[in-house]
Parts: structure tokens; sequence; C-alpha cells
């Protein structure tokens, strides 16, 4: 038996697990020049699943758009945490605030309330003041342009419509004279005539009438009979001043002229007259 367990093949088997023991436990002679992909597949394939999964999350492979997406969702999520702190900060000062302290912030939020408030009384007095002032520009414009329409009728240059009289004088002696027409349009102006023309002729405060023959002039514009006077005014009041005792229509008849009257709801003076720049007058408001 000693010799059978001393014959070369039976010291092979038992001396082979040592050998292979002591080979495992030295480190693999690593291999010259750069590993083939074989040779990576093989190395990775000998590794533990732990360890391929440290190989593959470091070191990290981050793109661009990834880093991006990182710092604005770093920047959201820091913006989120110091708002939610400072509120924190201030719900918990309140509530660790003295009674004379809250009363001393109820007091500031009340003035600054009132402040408020009176600004905004302040903004509204000068909307009203503004609408104000131009609701008055806009009525002194108005005024304005109703005065100039009335001095204008006034001053002949624009025509004039509205109710008020016809009176004719049919003079076929020609004995009706200029003094007798200018009391008629003076007696017209007492009763509260506003626009007076005759036989197209304008009459105005500075018209004056002459005698021209057998006829009259007013202004220089020679007119014949029969003479027609067109009145604008309140027609209750022009034609009893007329025939008033003694009065226009008495006097011319005495002359042996025939007057008649005629009320109208509309007469229309529409003969103007140029207007005139006076030569030394001016405005005292200039």
């Amino acid at each position: 038996m000693s010799n059978q367990e001393q014959t070369p093949e039976n010291r092979l088997r038992k001396e082979l697990p040592e050998e292979v023991a002591a080979g495992a436990g030295e480190a693999p002679e690593a291999p010259e020049g750069p590993e083939t992909p074989e040779e990576q597949g093989n190395r990775q394939a000998g590794l533990t699943g732990r360890q391929r999964l440290a190989q593959g999350l470091w070191p990290p492979r981050v793109t661009r758009a990834q880093l991006i997406v990182a710092l604005l969702l770093f920047g959201l999520g820091f913006g989120l945490a110091v708002q939610v702190a400072s509120n924190s900060d201030s719900d918990s000062a309140l509530r660790g605030a003295r009674q004379e302290d809250l009363v001393r912030i109820l007091d500031e939020l009340d003035d600054r309330t009132q402040r408020l408030e009176d600004e905004k009384q302040g903004l509204e007095k000068q909307r009203d003041e503004l609408e104000n002032s131009s609701n008055q520009a806009e009525e002194a414009r108005r005024q304005t342009v109703e005065k100039e329409r009335q001095l204008g009728i006034l001053a002949g240059t624009v025509a004039a419509q509205g109710p008020g009289i016809t009176m004719t004088i049919d003079d076929t002696k020609g004995t009706v004279e200029a003094d007798m027409l200018l009391d008629a349009i003076q007696e017209l102006r007492a009763a509260g005539a506003e626009a007076i023309q005759v036989n197209g002729v304008r009459v105005v405060a500075g018209t004056y009438l002459t005698d021209a023959g057998n006829s009259v002039s007013v202004d220089g514009n020679k007119i014949n009979a029969p003479y027609r006077f067109k009145v604008i005014g309140k027609p209750q009041d022009l034609e009893p001043a007329l025939n008033i005792p003694g009065g226009v229509v008495q006097t011319l008849e005495k002359e042996q002229a025939t007057v008649s009257i005629e009320r109208s709801d509309k007469i229309v003076v529409d003969a103007l007259r140029a207007a005139k720049r006076p030569d030394y007058a001016r405005s005292s408001s200039q």
C-alpha cells in the first residue's frame, strides 16, 4: 500500500488541489495592451451584479439638458423652501408676539388703511374737479357760441328765423317819409323786435333812413313802396305796439297810406350785413 501511494499518478492527484488553491490566491497578471471587446465582455461576465451596478452609476454620464433641468429643479426647490421658512418665521413671530405688539401692528394696519382711504378720496376729488372744469369749459364754449349767434343776429351778420309779424305799408300817394318809417322801426324795437328787415335791407343798430325823392333810402339803399317790414319777435307784443292810439298805424293812415299786419309762426330774416371792423374801439379784455 505504501508503494502505491508513492507512485507518480497518485502523487499528482494528491498535489493538484493544493496547486489550484495556491493559484487562486494569487492576483492575476494584468494583460499587456488595451483590452479587446471580447476580453471586456469576459471580464464583466466574471463580476457580480452589485459590481456591475456600481460601474454603471460611476462615473456619472450627464447630458447638458439633464444638467439644466437639474439646476432649475434645484432653484425651484430652494425658493419654495425659503418661502415656507419665511412664512413659518412670520407665523411663529406673530404667535410668539406679546399683546402690546399685536395691538401696535393692528394700529399700524389701521393707519395704513386710513392713509390709503385719504389718498383715494383725494384722487376722487381731483377727478371731480377735472370733470367739473371740463364741464365748465364745455359750458363756456357753448355759451360763447350762443352769444356769438345772438350778436350776429343783432349785428345782421347771420340769418334769423322765428315767430313775428309782416307789416306792409302801401303808399299810393307818395306821402310816406323816412321819419315815419324810422318811427315804425323804433316802435318795433321798443316792443321787443329782435330782427328787422325792410325791403331786403337788414336793419341794425346803426341804420339810418333818408328821403330820396318819392322814395326812402335805408343805409344808402334806395327802396320803393310798398314798404314791407319782416320782424321777428313776439307777435302778441309787436302788433298791439303798432296799433296803439296815436301810434304808427294811425299816423300812416292820416297820410292816406294803407297798413296791413299779419302774424306768423315763422318769419325768415335773411338779408345780411357785412361785419365792419371798428377803427378805434378795441375790446378791453385784450
